[in-house]
């Protein structure tokens, strides 16, 4: 009989401490959940981030940069025909080298804003895309995009620039520059993103939420 007493006992003990631990992980699974709501590192990331246009003059460690260009490469891409190359270029000597055949090659246009298209970026991606694929500007977005946000995340500044595939498309000027990024035939330059450990701290512009809708 007191066998009997002890085994119930120490199944009320055992029973009690369950439900103690159940109860502990509902309260810890919920203060998570909040945690979560009140701070989501991808939320604050994408709100936080902003183009730069200052930049301090290192260009981003190679390491970092392939992380960026890691998570650019994930990005979701039409029948996953990854339709991009992309080039970097980190070297101040092949920037220059840029910037000088594209004032050359645009003579119609104030050479300063020309020189100064790249914003001052020390490291410089070229994206291009493959024509024959009509979702492939798409796919190229959505690559910049990852890129822009994960290097955010890591404290490296960017910016999306179209002015520079004005100014070094099918232009004599700047074939051996072009020439030089190497992609492959057919496929064509359709966006550059600067990156850079930023040297300002703008403030966000106002986004017009007006321009979305529901519809029931």
């Amino acid at each position: 009989m007191y066998t009997t007493k002890r085994m119930n006992m120490r199944k009320v003990k055992l029973l009690l401490a369950g439900l103690f631990i159940c109860s502990m992980f509902a309260c810890n699974t919920a203060e998570n959940q909040k945690g979560m709501e009140d701070k989501n590192q991808v939320i604050e990331t994408i709100m936080a981030r902003r183009s730069i246009r200052k930049y301090k003059p290192q260009p981003v460690n190679r390491d970092t940069m392939k992380m960026i260009l890691e998570c650019g490469i994930n990005a979701p891409n039409g029948q996953n025909k990854q339709s991009w190359e992309v080039r970097v270029v980190d070297s101040p000597e092949l920037i220059a080298e840029a910037e000088s055949a594209m004032v050359a090659a645009n003579p119609g246009v104030d050479p300063q804003f020309v020189k100064g298209c790249f914003r001052g970026a020390p490291t410089m991606v070229f994206i291009a895309n493959d024509p024959s694929y009509d979702f492939s500007p798409v796919d190229c977005g959505l690559l910049a995009e990852n890129m822009m946000l994960s290097a955010w995340s890591m404290g490296v500044g960017s910016i999306a620039l179209g002015s520079p595939v004005r100014f070094l498309e099918n232009k004599p000027e700047t074939a051996a520059f072009m020439q030089k990024l190497g992609f492959s035939e057919g496929y064509k330059l359709i966006l550059c993103v600067g990156f850079g450990y930023a040297d300002e701290a703008p403030a966000a512009k106002p986004r017009d939420f007006g321009k979305v809708k529901f519809i029931d």
